[in-house]
């Protein structure tokens, strides 16, 4: 039989694409139906590192990607929102998460790829409802990950007889090492272990590879797909970077271990294989989904040690900050409203200091470019919305006591400056997108203007301070000085836009890095216009009392 190479690659390239594709699709549909309650999952059901393994697979089942996951919990480490410890238990429990795409794949339904694709695109576009087009994601992705799995098989099916492939193969059944490198490169190469092992299992389901071949390169695909919390944690805090070693190293342990007993795990397979009656795509799904488990039940008593290596491992003082709500509790609602509105308070200041943080990221990030930066922004404001809808939540609460005149009018202080405060996390990450637009546009900014964008920073987080320590402690004179730095704020916004007119006409500068100047300078005003508000707030309560 002669080979068309051209047909096999194109085949194989494109039934990828568009498995890839699919996988995305049905992602992308499920995490939408399910909304934000992705990371509050992760938040909040991870108190314990078994609670942990739980919603990593919770998570992963939503998401369909592992490496989602686990980039999540990276994310989620650096914030501080979550412990090694915890983490660590998601990372096992995104393992597990993730074989439910190799059985999906072990289903036999491909002959109704087309008309699930069909169904799906018949959802997304004659339906408005937003829920039916989340479902139309879901099952049009569904659909294409087995149509693209179908062409990727038609492609594959010669490989039988080329004669390289079958010395691979042999070597692969002889050096088993051989066959976890060849599935970690795919997989690091391809950034989907569902992708490597869909391929795997049309391999074995031709008869192209034995068992004894297959399982190591599965193996190999667990490793591979370690490289995305790798790439997630570059530049991040210490305690992301840790979790991102823990990922490899549990696959990488878990992998020597079933190396060592690689012959009586393949005749335990099958074994599986011929008493259950398994077709070959199930037959690698129950590897994938028994190592996976077992890995986890092997590793999961020893966290605490995984957790101590990294820490000796990865070096460095991770400066986390506690960005969940330390003082809520409910309790004191319903014993004394007036203590229940001194902890809203503490929660309100702390809130404040994490605005604060986040516009000196800000001004770092302008300055120096690093992504670390950037991403430090964008997970304190996300960590300023979080907080504001449990404080917002704690003081509805509260207002539902009989309060004396005093709290009535603390309590309407606590509202306003918690809603400031979370536009102060909106402006911060607007700066951060115009950065983010000046570095795609290759947008350069002159000296001088660079130098006036760092003035009116300056101003305006010293301004921020000020305001958040009148707060803290309810002085009449800083919340005073606040209010005299913000008009120094407006009177720098109305010169820098002046000078930047002058900068235009003289061919001195650019329409595009006009618009970086001008806007950063509007959001540091607004930013100010907040801290206003806070110290105007602290001055009412003061004539109230």
């Amino acid at each position: 039989m002669e080979l068309n190479i051209q047909e096999m690659i194109f085949q194989f390239v494109g039934g990828l694409g568009i498995f890839l594709l699919g996988i995305k699709f049905m992602g992308e549909g499920l995490q939408k139906a399910a909304g934000d309650r992705l990371r509050d999952i992760l938040d909040r059901f991870t108190s314990n590192p078994l609670m942990g393994v739980l919603a990593g697979m919770l998570v992963t089942i939503l998401i369909q990607s592992s490496s989602g996951t686990t980039a999540l919990t990276v994310g989620l480490v650096s914030a501080g929102f979550m412990t090694l410890r915890q983490a660590i238990g998601v990372i096992m429990g995104a393992n597990i998460g993730t074989t439910v795409t190799a059985f999906i794949i072990g289903i036999e339904i491909d002959e109704y790829a087309l008309p699930i694709i069909a169904l799906g695109s018949a959802c997304i576009f004659f339906f408005k409802n937003q829920k039916m087009h989340h479902l139309g994601q879901v099952f049009f992705g569904f659909g294409a990950l087995f149509f693209g799995l179908d062409l990727m098989s038609h492609g594959m099916k010669p490989l039988r007889a080329l004669e390289a492939f079958h010395d691979l193969t042999v070597s692969m059944s002889a050096d088993p090492i051989l066959g976890v490198l060849v599935g970690t490169i795919f997989t690091v190469i391809v950034q989907s272990s569902s992708a490597t092992i869909g391929i795997l299992q049309e391999l074995f389901a031709q008869g192209a590879m034995e068992l004894k071949a297959a399982l190591p390169v599965l193996f190999g695909d667990n490793i591979g797909t370690t490289i995305t919390a790798v790439l997630a944690s570059i530049g991040t805090s210490v305690a992301a970077r840790r979790a991102a070693l823990v990922h490899v190293m549990f696959n990488v342990i878990g992998t020597t271990i079933f190396l060592i007993f690689l012959i009586p795990y393949t005749k335990f397979i099958g074994y599986l294989q011929q008493s259950l009656d398994l077709n070959p795509e199930m037959t690698i799904a129950f590897a994938h989904g028994i190592f996976n488990v077992s890995n986890t039940i092997i590793q999961f008593p020893f966290i605490a040690v995984l957790a101590w290596i990294v820490t000796k491992l990865v070096r460095g003082e991770d400066s986390v900050i506690d960005f969940k709500v330390q003082n809520l509790n409910p309790i004191f609602i319903e014993q004394s409203p007036s203590i229940a509105l001194g902890r809203a308070k503490e929660e309100v200041v702390r809130m404040a200091e994490i605005s604060l943080k986040g516009v000196q990221e800000a001004n770092k990030y302008f300055n120096t470019k690093q992504k670390k930066h950037a991403d430090m922004v964008i997970q304190l404001e996300d960590a300023i919305n979080t907080l504001d809808k449990k404080i917002t939540n704690y003081l509805v609460a509260i207002s539902a006591k009989p309060l004396s005149d005093v709290d009535s009018e603390q309590h309407a202080i606590l509202v306003d400056s918690a809603r400031d405060i979370e536009r102060i996390g909106d402006h911060m990450e607007n700066i951060i997108e115009l950065v983010d637009y000046q570095l795609l546009n290759r947008v350069t900014l002159s000296t001088e203007a660079q130098n006036e964008l760092n003035e009116m920073f300056e101003l305006t987080i010293s301004t921020l301070s000020d305001a958040i320590q009148s707060l803290k402690n309810f002085d009449v004179e800083l919340a005073r000085s606040v209010i005299l730095k913000e008009e120094q704020i407006d009177k720098m916004e109305r010169l820098l836009r002046k000078r930047h007119i002058l900068r235009l006409n003289n061919g001195n500068c650019t329409g595009d890095a006009g618009i970086v100047f001008v806007d950063i300078v509007s959001n540091l005003e607004r930013i100010g216009d907040h801290a206003v508000n806070i110290a105007e707030a602290v001055l009412g309560e003061q004539a109230n009392i």
